[in-house]
């Protein structure tokens, strides 16, 4: 099947579609996690497509399109446009009309602050000599690092009583903070805030060459996947390693999700986008192969040609 005909299948498979650099709880670009955050508002759920966990299918769709950007909305197998054309369908009433629906009712997040923490914000309230409440924003962007800051209230905030001050946020903050506690720890001299939340995506464990060797000489059960193109495997390769091509992308879903999966590439890049899209796909213990083949070459084994 060719990247046109999997393409033509996803748009008229699923009602909303998005192509897009990442997944829907990891995006990989600002201009992916926007439309993300739009999407949200109005579905419980729509099909994404990592991009950069197939270069065939990057391209693809833009020559599908014919469009040169990515992330790309369909909705009901219809083009609809990319990141800005979607905003500003969201601020004139327009995307919810191609959508056939009105935006979800946001529950309101769950969150604890302790006694420290919330002290520790209203003394630094009070030196800045603010006269009205205490006001604190928390951001959780689309890499899910949290930001507290001092600010107020705007429109459209989600705001919760946190006892002598508010907490505020956007509603996509609010989205990715349910169950989050936020606590001030003072320890050896040093003093901060600390946001822990359950809600953030596996990470991909990062392997060394040399941890590799060590797995392949010792017998330790592992996938090891080559998200190289077909050109680069023929210069080239890291045994015994099975090709990301078509067929094997086909066979992924079916696999053991407890199972080791490596990924290599030449430099580590296009195979961390790889093994980020096996976990969204439910796989439990994925490595990225720090350096790709080039490190391999390098330190581990000399015969393996440099390219």
């Amino acid at each position: 099947m060719s990247v046109e005909e999997r393409i033509q299948r996803l748009v008229e498979e699923h009602d909303v579609v998005l192509f897009m650099k990442g997944t829907r709880r990891a995006p990989q670009c600002g201009f992916s996690a926007r439309v993300c955050d739009i999407l949200d508002e109005f579905l419980d759920d729509y099909a994404t497509i990592d991009v950069l966990a197939d270069p065939t299918m990057r391209e693809g769709v833009k020559s599908f399109s014919n469009w040169p950007t990515i992330p790309q909305l369909y909705v009901h197998s219809k083009f609809i446009g990319g990141s800005d054309i979607v905003h500003e369908m969201t601020k004139s009433g327009e995307l919810a009309e191609v959508l056939g629906t009105k935006r979800i009712e946001l529950s309101t997040p769950e969150i604890s602050m302790s006694k420290s923490a919330e002290n520790a914000f209203l003394r630094f309230w009070d030196a800045e000599g603010d006269t009205e409440e205490p006001v604190v924003r928390l951001t959780i962007g689309s890499n899910w690092e949290p930001l507290l800051d001092l600010d107020q209230q705007r429109e459209g905030d989600v705001v919760l009583d946190m006892g002598e001050l508010d907490l505020v946020m956007t509603r996509s903050t609010a989205k990715r903070a349910n169950g989050v506690s936020i606590d001030f720890v003072e320890k050896g001299g040093s003093a901060g805030f600390k946001v822990d939340n359950p809600n953030v995506p596996p990470m991909v464990n990062q392997l060394t060459v040399g941890e590799l060797e060590t797995w392949i000489e010792s017998g330790k059960p592992h996938l090891l996947l080559d998200c190289r193109t077909v050109e680069e495997r023929a210069t080239a390769k890291i045994e015994p390693s099975v090709m990301l091509d078509e067929d094997m992308r086909g066979k992924i879903a079916d696999l053991d999700k407890k199972q080791t999966i490596v990924t290599y590439c030449h430099h580590g890049m296009r195979s961390q986008q790889a093994a980020s899209h096996l976990l969204s796909m439910g796989f439990e213990d994925v490595h990225n192969l720090q350096g790709g083949i080039d490190a391999w070459s390098l330190h581990v084994d000399p015969e393996v040609p440099r390219y």
